[in-house]
Parts: structure tokens; C-alpha cells; sequence
């Protein structure tokens, strides 16, 4: 088994392969909550419901902002204001108006001329001068115009809904239009940034629900214009530690989101783009792909069996987001932005893996896979077990590996739709080990799986169907809530280039060698479809090198669940990876070797004719010799063919 090092390409691969569901999501209409609110969440903006900037009051003794502040809630609320210079100090005299009839204001300035004019009521410590009160204004054109009369010119003009705290920036712009004519949807990041409370909160329940298992999910709304790429987030939980609960943070692709978590923080997460734990880690991990759509993002919720979305937000892109889960039970207290305490070296393995999520189980299996540089702010990670000390993890270079059946290794099934089990990390201090347990959940997905085995045991899983040879198929799902209702409605087996082969319909065998197997008994909510079946290929129809699966399942409410299995062929009479070859490819290769063969009996020859040896020619007599003796005793007893040696013999 090898490392999961990429855990976004099984996850696109599962998307192309499964179609998607939007009745996953039926039965939880959205609506928004009017009881006191399961959490507070806050973001960081400059972007303003109306406001405008003018250059009118350059030419004045004084610049001058205003605030206009509206609540959503009816009681009061405290307002934190922080009015400082952009540079070069308190140059010019200022005047800030603030109208909020409701706030208990703080206003802080190293600005000592600073006037205020409020119906706020002002806590004792405001660094600055309060003047009168402004004029009960009717409307935004009353109030501006009472400006201008007042002071010869307005420098910026503000309309904020439900901040928490309010930073403005002293400073005046030339190049600001000569009048301060309001806009919708301002962007005032040049002199103003504010953290404003969401109140639009949505929330349903699964019509069957019955779990304590809650969503919060929060979506960023993306703008064409922003800049924002990075977001932290800072959550916050009650001290009684909450568990049973998952944050979904959906964003674009190449966002990053920065997450500081607190200890009683007990929660799962699911992250789009990219995140790092801070600071426990600075290392970015790979996100999931989740769906951009508001059923999409609750369909998603209830595959990971949380049926209860507590808290649906929608909020616009930012750079800093405060998120507190609240715990009705125990007395509110006002909120305040989270500092999440350092974690200490008992809770660190806890928070670790919690982000992690190392675990994924399917309906009979769990597998975790830690990559050892996420362990690296535990330090000394000797070896890593499960509640069973003897399912130990397998180990290599870089990763931590153990799959073991949702049957073994203490896991337990008690819950509805996960597993329970612990991690147990076995850590070396010193001369001595010491252990850590981490419990934790492993959600077992709503869906219909397939597996594919060559034999009627139903052993070792394969993605490789035969030719003319048995297969035998098995479908199985978890359903806790009516797993009665739920039956299979129909396989088939589709190939490149021929008709869909209907196998199964209706619980019934319906193609040729089809055989629907008695399946094993149903157990805690898991139920098992098998049958068996024989590939052939039609007359006069070419073997493809894949195919695939398609099995469906349902409910009597139509509620459907799709699966497809993609399948290599195995032909037993063709070689291996022996596609063929067309006319035109043998003919090419017939002109090419004959080319070749010409050519290199052509060098051949060449260096032949260029490399033999020349031989010495000998001289021919023109008369044949007397006697066969003659010639014969010229040859033994001469060596020089000479007249004189012939006479010296006579």
C-alpha cells in the first residue's frame, strides 16, 4: 500500500465519476435563525453599505468624518472607535460625528484636539473633546448638509451596520471629488476599517434527523474585484469542549485559510483550497474540492452524516474572520475577538490530528495515512497504534499507513453513519516512552460502493474484468436510518462502442450468466447486494481495453445513490497491451526495413570494394610446354624461371 500523497486527485477522480445529487439535500430548506444564534461570527471590511470621500474640506479650519452606525439588534451594544492619523502626526484639527443611539462608545485618539459630536453615550476614558450633540436628523441628506453648513466641508461620510470595532484613519485627498455624494456598496478602504457582526445566520434539519450531529458552514463570497487571497480565522469554543460538530469552509481554489483554534476547539474541518494550523505548523496542506452551490454545500454536510446544519453563512471576502461556537446553557458573555492560548504539550498531538483528519473509512473499512512532516510539531514520534495496540501503523520515510475492517482493532460502531476508535501515539522522551491517545471519529460516507472480485469468496478487491470468465460483483451501503427501504435498482456494464448490458434490475438477475448470490445479512445498518456475471464479447465486436459499472440504489422516496466502477479488460487470446496495427502502419514499416536493408547492403559493399587487398599478376607464356616431365622438373628443381638454369641441368 502506498503513501497518499495527493489526496486531491482520488477526490476529482470521485467527482467525475459520480453524478451529482441534489436530493442528498431534500428536506432541509434553509431558513434564517430567529432563536439566539448557535454561533457569532464576525469579519474584517472596508467596504461600507453607503459612503463617499469629498476634497470640500481642505479648504476649512477642520477635516470632518462621519458615522453613521445601525444596529439589527434592538438593545445596546459597546462600540470600540480608534481614530489615529495616516502620517505625520495631528497636523490638522478633526471632527468626528457619530450617530449611534444605541452604542456605548469608546473613542481613542493620540489626536488631542479632537472633537466629537455624538448621541453615543461615551465611556470616561475617551481621549478627546465631546461638543454638542448633532441635530436629530431625519435622513442622510439632512444630516450631510448639517455638516456642511457647520464646518465648510465633509472629508468622508460612513454608514456601518452592527461593528464590533471601527478604525478610522485621519487625512485628507486632493484628487477626492469636491462633493460627498453617497454611494451603494463603498469601498472606504483608504480611511476606515471596520469588524462588523453577521447577522443573516440560516439553519435546517434533515426531515428525518434525529443525530446531535451539527454543520456550521461558513462561504465566502467571491468579489472580481478583490485582492484577498489569504484569510485567518480564529475559532473559538465553549469551555466545556465541544465534539459532534464540523466546520465547512468553502472558498475558491487558490485561497489559503489561516486557522488558530482553541482547545476546548474539538471539531472537524473541511477546507477548500489550501490551510495551515496555526501555530502549531506553518505547513500548507491540500484542501477538498467542495461544491459553490447552497444545496451543494448541505448535500455534502449529510454525505458525512451531519444532518443538523446549525449555521449557514455566507459572508464577503476577508482578511481576518472570528468564529465562536456558542453553548446555550452557559451564561453568554459580550464577545470579544479570540486569542487562542498557545497549545500545551499534552493537547498538541489532539489538535494535530484533529486537523489532520488522517482517517477515511468506507462502509467496511478504515485507512489513516499520516505524512511524518505533520508530525513534526509533536517531535519524537516513535510509532502510531490503534485502541488494539497490535494494529500497528506501518511506517516508511515519509508516511504513517494502516487499513484495517471497521471489524477489528477496537474500532466500535455505536454511533449512527462513524467509527470510533482511538489513536495512540507512542512518543520517546528520553530513556522512556510515553503514549498519547487521541480518540476520534471516522465518518462513514452515504454512498453506494462497488468492488469487483474474481472468485466467490469475495477476497482481494480487483479493477480488472476478464473475458469469457466469472465475475462476481458486490454493492453495499450504510444507511442507519431505514436500511429496509433501501434496495438495488439496476447494474449495468457499458463499453466504448456497444450498448449498455443491463446485469441486475429490481433485485433480479436480467442479462445472459447473470446470477443474483444471497448476500450476507445486514448488519448495524450496512446491507449487501451480490451477483455473478460472465463478459462476452458480441459477435463480430472488438474487445475494449475498459470498461465500466454502473450500479444505482434507492429509497421508495426516490432518493437515489449512483456508483460507477471503471474496469481494464483482459482478453486471455490477446497479448498485453497488443492494441494492433492498421494498414498504413504495416506498410510503413515494410518500406522502412526494406529501405534499411538496401542501404546497408549498399555500405556494406562500399567498404568492401574500398578495404580488399591488390594482388600481383603472374606472366603468361605464350607456348604450352614440351612434355608433361619437362614442366614437372622445372617446378622441383627451379626456383628462377631462367634459360640458364634449364641448361645447367642438361
Amino acid at each position: 500500500m502506498g503513501p497518499r500523497a495527493a489526496p486531491l486527485l482520488p477526490l476529482l477522480l470521485l467527482a467525475l465519476l459520480r453524478r451529482p445529487d441534489p436530493g442528498r439535500a431534500e428536506g432541509c430548506d434553509l431558513q434564517p435563525v430567529t432563536a439566539e444564534p448557535p454561533i457569532t461570527l464576525s469579519y474584517v471590511t472596508s467596504t461600507v453599505p453607503r459612503g463617499c470621500v469629498s476634497s470640500s474640506s481642505m479648504g476649512a479650519d477642520h477635516e470632518v468624518h462621519i458615522l453613521s452606525v445601525k444596529s439589527s439588534k434592538d438593545s445596546a451594544f459597546p462600540l470600540q472607535v480608534s481614530v489615529t492619523p495616516r502620517a505625520g502626526g495631528c497636523t490638522r484639527s478633526a471632527v468626528l460625528i457619530l450617530l449611534c443611539a444605541r452604542c456605548s462608545a469608546n473613542v481613542t485618539s493620540p489626536c488631542r484636539d479632537l472633537l466629537i459630536h455624538t448621541n453615543a453615550f461615551l465611556f470616561l476614558g475617551t481621549t478627546a473633546t465631546r461638543g454638542p450633540e448633532p441635530p436629530m436628523a431625519t435622513s442622510e441628506g439632512q444630516l450631510l448638509a448639517w455638516a456642511r453648513v457647520t464646518y465648510g466641508g465633509i472629508t468622508s461620510y460612513s454608514e456601518l451596520r452592527d461593528p464590533r470595532w471601527v478604525q478610522l484613519y485621519l487625512g485628507e485627498d486632493a484628487d477626492s471629488p469636491l462633493d460627498c455624494v453617497p454611494q451603494e456598496h463603498f469601498n472606504a478602504a483608504l480611511h476606515l476599517q471596520t469588524e462588523v457582526f453577521f447577522y443573516g445566520v440560516k439553519g435546517c434539519s434533515h426531515g428525518d434527523a434525529q443525530s446531535t450531529r451539527a454543520a456550521h458552514i461558513i462561504r465566502l463570497q467571491p468579489e472580481p474585484s478583490s485582492l484577498i487571497t489569504e484569510v485567518n480565522l480564529s475559532l473559538s469554543c465553549p469551555e466545556r469542549a465541544v465534539s459532534n460538530q464540523i466546520l465547512i469552509l468553502q472558498s475558491w481554489a487558490n485561497f489559503t485559510w489561516s486557522l488558530s483554534v482553541n482547545n476546548n476547539c474539538h471539531i472537524q474541518f473541511l477546507v477548500s483550497g489550501n490551510y495551515r494550523i496555526a501555530p502549531i505548523s506553518s505547513l500548507l496542506l491540500p484542501g477538498e474540492r467542495l461544491p459553490d452551490t447552497e444545496q451543494g454545500l448541505i448535500a455534502k454536510a449529510f454525505e458525512k452524516n451531519y444532518s443538523v446544519i446549525a449555521s449557514y453563512s455566507t459572508i464577503p471576502a476577508s482578511t481576518h474572520v472570528s468564529l465562536e461556537i456558542q453553548e446555550h446553557e452557559v451564561v453568554r458573555r459580550v464577545p470579544v475577538t479570540p486569542t487562542p492560548p498557545a497549545p500545551t504539550a499534552h493537547s498538541l498531538p489532539h489538535v494535530v490530528l484533529l486537523m489532520l483528519h488522517p482517517w477515511k473509512c468506507t462502509d467496511e473499512t478504515m485507512e489513516i495515512v499520516i505524512a511524518r512532516s505533520h508530525l513534526e510539531p509533536i517531535k519524537d514520534v516513535v510509532n502510531i497504534t490503534l485502541r488494539d495496540i497490535s494494529c500497528q501503523a506501518e511506517k516508511n520515510a515519509t508516511h504513517f499507513m494502516l487499513k484495517t475492517p471497521l471489524s477489528h482493532c477496537g474500532t466500535s460502531l455505536e454511533g449512527r453513519g462513524h467509527a470510533n476508535n482511538e489513536l495512540i501515539l507512542n512518543l520517546a522522551k528520553g530513556a522512556t516512552f510515553q503514549s498519547v491517545r487521541v480518540a476520534f471519529q471516522c465518518d462513514i460516507p452515504r454512498e453506494l460502493f462497488l468492488r469487483l472480485f474474481p472468485t466467490a469468496s469475495f477476497e482481494a478487491p480487483q479493477t480488472e474484468l476478464e473475458v469469457n470468465k466469472e465475475a462476481f460483483v458486490q454493492a453495499s451501503m450504510r444507511w442507519e436510518d431505514h436500511p429496509a427501504d433501501l434496495q438495488l435498482k439496476e447494474c449495468r456494464l457499458m463499453a466504448p462502442g456497444q450498448e449498455p448490458v443491463l446485469l441486475v434490475q429490481g433485485g433480479e438477475a436480467r442479462g445472459m450468466g447473470v446470477t443474483v448470490l444471497e448476500a450476507p445479512p445486514s448488519s448495524r445498518g450496512r446491507k449487501v447486494w451480490r451477483f455473478r456475471f460472465t463478459y462476452a464479447v458480441p459477435e463480430g465486436g472488438r474487445v475494449p481495453f475498459s470498461a465500466a459499472l454502473k450500479c444505482t440504489a434507492g429509497l421508495q422516496n426516490n432518493t437515489i445513490f449512483e456508483k460507477v466502477l471503471e474496469v481494464t479488460v483482459k482478453d486471455s487470446w490477446r497479448p498485453p497491451n497488443n492494441r494492433g496495427l492498421g494498414l498504413a502502419a504495416v506498410l510503413g514499416i515494410t518500406f522502412g526495413a526494406f529501405l534499411i536493408g538496401a542501404l546497408l547492403t549498399a555500405g556494406l559493399w562500399y567498404i568492401y570494394s574500398h578495404t580488399r587487398p591488390i594482388s600481383k599478376l603472374q606472366p603468361v607464356s605464350s607456348t604450352a610446354p614440351a612434355s608433361e616431365s619437362s614442366s614437372t622438373n622445372h617446378s622441383i628443381g627451379s626456383t628462377q624461371s631462367t634459360p640458364c638454369s634449364t641448361s645447367s641441368m642438361a
